[in-house]
This record gives structure tokens, C-alpha cells and sequence, in this order.
């Protein structure tokens, strides 16, 4: 499997580019899958659902299932910060590319999404100047990155492009779970 993250800020546009990658990539003939890390509380099952029920009566692991789709909820006995290598080994082998959305001071090769100060968006600082593990930078403003860089700089608003550059560099994306999970 190929493993690649996008690291930015809030509103810097990393979850619609994920969004457009995952269909661009499936058009491709990939198999995709996503890893996102939530930064509060968060449910995926609503009060008075059989899930809920049991998750509020104490149960550690809820495993649903359909013809259609598997869930599985854990609820942590105490606060436990998984890193992204535990949450990647998590899942199905017969993925082609995990798509990782947060984890932005992990050790997996990144796409910085990095978003011009605007009207309607207050700038943040760029992180690839000062993070060797970003490979690339999806940007709608490339005239205005902080500083030149010989990092490839790809249309953040052309997910097409962006997904060409992963299939056309595949190789340096290969993910090894030996020496991740220590």
C-alpha cells in the first residue's frame, strides 16, 4: 500500500482536496482508503441506536456490520493518543493508497496544503521549510509561498494533478509497517 498525508492548517482546504482525490484516484483503478485524525470528541452513532446502547453500557469494542459496510467503535478506558502507524494497521491490506488527513507532525511523507492570506481567509505560516517530511505543496497561490522551494508546487484547486503526482511517484510512497508500530 502507498501511504501519503496532507498536513495544513483549519480551512486551508485539506479536506476537499482529499474529497476530489479519493474519485480521481478511483478513476484510476485505486483502491482508497482514509485516515483522519479528530482532534475532540467525536460519535459516529447517534443515542437509542443498538451501537449506542451498548457503547453507553460499557462494552470496549462495537463491531456492526451489513452487506454493505463494517464499522468498529472502541472506547478508550483512558485518554490514549494512537499515532497514525496504529491507526494505518488498522486497516483492510488490500487497499492501493491510505489518504492521511491531520497528523500533521507525523513521520509520513506529506502534501503541505497551504492556502494565500485572502478576504475570506486569514493566512497561516507554511511548514515546509522547517518539516523534511514534505514532499510537495498544494497551493492556490504559488506566486505567494513564503519562500522558493524545490519541492514540487501542484494546483491545490486540481485534484486531477494532484493525483497524477502520486501515481507518477507511487514508488516513493510505499508504506513498510516493519519499525512503525514500536
Amino acid at each position: 500500500m502507498k501511504v501519503v498525508g496532507f498536513a495544513g492548517y483549519s480551512g486551508s482546504g485539506k479536506t476537499t482536496l482529499v474529497e476530489q482525490l479519493i474519485p480521481a484516484l478511483k478513476l484510476r483503478g485505486l483502491r482508497v482508503s482514509i485516515v483522519k485524525h479528530a482532534h475532540h470528541s467525536f460519535d459516529i452513532d447517534h443515542p437509542a441506536k443498538d451501537t449506542h446502547r451498548h457503547r453507553e453500557a460499557g462494552a470496549f469494542e462495537v463491531v456492526v456490520a451489513s452487506q454493505n459496510r463494517l464499522a468498529l467503535m472502541r472506547e478508550f478506558e483512558q485518554p490514549t493518543e494512537l499515532t497514525v502507524h496504529h491507526l494505518i494497521a488498522e486497516l483492510y491490506d488490500g487497499v492501493d493508497w491510505v489518504l492521511v488527513e491531520g497528523f500533521k507532525n507525523s513521520d509520513l511523507l506529506k502534501i503541505e496544503v497551504w492556502r494565500a492570506p485572502s478576504a475570506s481567509y486569514v493566512g497561516k505560516p507554511a511548514r515546509y521549510m522547517h518539516d523534511d517530511f514534505i514532499v510537495a505543496i498544494a497551493t492556490d497561490a504559488p506566486g505567494q509561498l513564503p519562500e522558493p522551494t524545490l519541492r514540487p508546487v501542484l494546483d491545490l484547486n486540481n485534484a486531477d494533478a494532484v493525483a497524477d503526482y502520486l501515481v507518477n511517484n507511487q514508488e516513493r510512497f510505499q508504506y513498510s509497517f516493519e519499525d512503525r508500530l514500536d
